[in-house]
């Protein structure tokens, strides 16, 4: 069963970001949202390190047209601690740090978000994740605290898979990997990255709204990368 677009709204958090603006655009383009929620702590105050503003954008966002996406857009790899290339250089400070951005604070969207998601149509939650999440595809160690969190992340997935499956039927619940993007999180780390294979934000975005498209309630719980590939857990 659908809905017309006036009818149904979509939540892209992490807005102000390089993927999250893009992905935002992309919904907004396409028509099929009445409303798309652009929503980020340096706009609209909503910042993962507080539930009570999630709360608060969600009981904004419940007084208009229900969410058929919320799509997770935030994340943490760098920004004042490098990604760790030896065990002796983890900290208490730095591993929670990521936990909070990378696992917690989707994990609280989901909390508040996914009741305001309707139980008789298709609806999708998504998150970015990263390959280097994988537990069963780490050849390489290091990068602890991202690498930690990021599959954190990707067994919050699949328990909100599981969970909703039996109230939400026909949710998809998924963690995207967008490839290299361009943007201040992947800037230090491009310079070993191959021709053609530093994406633009508008690119991944299409990718991975393309990737949700196709997605069934069978895959909920998945990690896709932006070419569809599942990505191992």
């Amino acid at each position: 069963m659908s809905a017309p677009p006036a009818q149904v709204s979509a939540v892209v958090i992490g807005a102000s970001g390089g993927i999250g603006g893009a992905v935002a655009q992309a919904l907004e383009a396409s028509g099929r949202y009445g409303v798309v929620h652009r929503l980020s702590r340096s706009v609209t105050g909503l910042d993962l390190d507080d539930e009570t503003s999630i709360a608060g954008a969600a009981a904004s966002v419940a007084s208009g047209p229900a969410p058929t996406l919320v799509f997770v857009a935030t994340g943490v790899l760098h920004h004042g601690e490098q990604p760790e290339r030896s065990y002796r250089s983890m900290t208490a400070e730095h591993l929670l740090r990521d936990y909070r951005i990378n696992s917690v604070g989707p994990a609280l969207v989901a909390k508040h978000f996914l009741p305001l998601t309707p139980r008789d149509r298709r609806a999708v939650f998504a998150a970015l994740s990263a390959r280097v999440g994988s537990i069963s595809d780490n050849r390489l160690g290091g990068w602890h605290s991202y690498r930690a969190s990021k599959a954190g992340l990707n067994m919050i997935l699949r328990n909100l898979a599981i969970e909703l499956a039996r109230s939400h039927p026909q949710v998809v619940v998924a963690g995207l990997h967008p490839g290299t993007v361009d943007t201040a999180l992947s800037e230090p780390f491009q310079k070993g990255v191959a021709e053609g294979r530093l994406f633009t934000p508008a690119y991944s975005a299409e990718r991975m709204l393309s990737v949700l498209d196709g997605l069934t309630p069978a895959d909920s719980g998945g990690v896709f990368a932006w070419d569809g590939a599942r990505v191992p857990t």
